[in-house]
């Protein structure tokens, strides 16, 4: 398993904006470098990048909830 972690504090989003689709689901097949979600801090967004590929197993964080850096986001089964 993997960990793909926080690289800054903010609050962490799925999806690209209200009424759009999330960025990545469980259960959904991951590749290196795919946006899997943003965090937001003083109205700037910088997307979440995996850097392991295989399968979004979970997220440790809910849409819209506050997280520090290196704070697990989600946790990716690798293979």
């Amino acid at each position: 398993m993997a960990n793909i972690i926080s690289p800054l504090p903010g609050v962490f989003y799925r999806k690209p904006g209200p009424g759009k689709p999330p960025f990545a689901n469980e259960g959904d097949t991951i590749e290196i470098g795919q946006t899997v979600g943003i965090i937001e801090i003083m109205k700037q967004f910088t997307e979440v990048q995996s850097d392991v590929a295989g399968t979004l197993e979970s997220f440790e964080v809910n849409e819209g909830e506050m997280v520090n850096p290196g704070d697990t986001i989600i946790v990716i089964r690798e293979g």
